[in-house]
């Protein structure tokens, strides 16, 4: 009797551990090696405060996170894809890092049909919009996006009239000079030159000693550890044209490791840690606390992306299971809380939210981003006809194009 009771015991016992729904699979491409593993660094602590903060729990379901090191190489980036789809046997992907990694798994990315949400974004590219994909919700602005209010700034609060461009000769750097050029010249504003050292350059002087000094600011487009070697040889060079750049150049993760050089340095990025809100004081504050380090747009990005995917877990009532539903509560989140501000998506499922205008300064004795205008509710296409838009040229490097190059 005994003995029989314990067998039936065993089984229950059995049968109870089989029943324990499985865990929500979060696969995590981030890059630890290269000159952009500062940005997925960054990365990293802003979903692993998320998850830490939720217990690893969403919707009354446990989270595993896997992460896999792309090095900010595409194909690379493809590989580890596969990997946390097929081997890990990942349920969502957050990342990667950089433009042109998300393109090289694309196609992958539709054909497994395991959701992807990546940091950052191409701004006119098919990723989104030709072959716009169900599987692919942008939670983070596109590479252009954060450019037009810069461009739109610089033209009309600033009264640039004639600037040089100078960017990383890749698909992020392309972009983003793009989307300020388009929007800094629709203001009336000329760009005169543009030049593209290459994403692993040794060194930048042969470079800006090319810059044309008659200007009245020069747009600088670097990511990864570049921003810091570009401006301090700008600043020994004695070049004095004040700078604009992307949310990359001045960004917190990076801006720690800079000096005087970074002063008067105007950015724009969809995310800035003087935000005066509840939600993103508590989140700097976690990030300070946790990491000893003040929060960028990477680290608020990927803690954007958990705060997406928990809404999504909630709207299907932790059921990810049901896949198209899944997919579909995706698409649906609107977020109102967070550290960045409101975000939604557009019918192309990209983001609008708001972009903010940074000028470095010196406060207690510390480098810091200032707020100094907000633009609300941006979108992917800025002040432009959707339709008009798409039908349009993608950006690149060669568009726009230098309509007011100088010899």
């Amino acid at each position: 009797m005994i003995r029989t009771l314990l067998a039936v015991l065993l089984v229950c016992s059995s049968t109870l551990a089989d029943a324990q729904p499985e865990p929500l699979r979060i696969g995590f491409l981030t890059v630890r090696t290269g000159p952009l593993a500062a940005g997925g660094r960054q990365m990293e602590e802003g979903i692993n405060l998320f998850l830490k903060e939720r217990n690893n729990t969403l919707a009354g379901r446990k989270v595993q996170i896997f992460f896999a090191d792309t090095a900010g190489q595409p194909a690379q980036a493809k590989s580890k894809a596969q990997e946390l789809v097929e081997r890990d046997k990942v349920h969502v992907i957050v990342g990667p890092l950089a433009t042109f990694e998300a393109l090289a798994i694309d196609d992958y990315v539709l054909q497994a049909k395991v959701p992807l949400l990546p940091p950052m974004s191409a701004a006119q590219n098919d990723l989104a919009q030709r072959k716009q994909s169900d599987y692919v919700i942008h939670t983070y602005g596109t590479a252009a996006q954060a450019m037009y209010p810069l461009g739109d700034y610089a033209a009309t609060k600033l009264g640039v009239k004639r600037l040089a461009m100078v960017a990383d000769d890749f698909t992020y750097g392309h972009e983003g000079a793009a989307g300020f050029q388009k929007a800094f010249e629709d203001a009336g504003g000329h760009v005169v030159q543009k030049l593209w050292p290459p994403l692993n350059a040794p060194d930048y002087g042969s470079f800006i000693g090319q810059l044309k000094t008659n200007v009245d600011g020069v747009y600088a487009g670097f990511a990864g550890s570049n921003p810091v070697r570009f401006l301090r040889a700008y600043r020994e060079y004695g070049i004095k044209p004040t700078v604009f750049g992307n949310p990359t150049l001045t960004d917190e993760g990076i801006l720690k490791n800079m000096g005087d050089e970074a002063l008067g340095v105007y950015t724009a990025s969809w995310y800035a840690v003087d935000h005066d809100t509840p939600d993103n004081h508590r989140f700097v504050a976690s990030i300070r606390k946790e990491y000893n380090a003040t929060p960028g747009f990477y680290t608020a990005a990927t803690y954007t992306s958990g705060l997406w995917i928990e809404q999504a877990m909630e709207l299907v009532k932790g059921r990810f299971e049901n896949k198209a539903a899944f997919v579909k509560a995706l698409h649906d989140v609107k977020l109102d809380r967070g550290p960045m501000g409101p975000l939604r998506l557009d019918e192309y499922g990209k983001p609008i939210l708001n972009v903010y205008i940074r000028k470095v300064e010196r406060k207690n004795g510390e480098l810091v981003n200032v707020t100094v205008a907000t633009y609300p509710n941006v979108s992917q296409f800025w002040k432009y006809d959707p339709k008009g838009f798409i039908a349009g040229p993608q950006y690149s490097r060669e568009y726009p194009p230098l309509r007011y190059g100088e010899q």
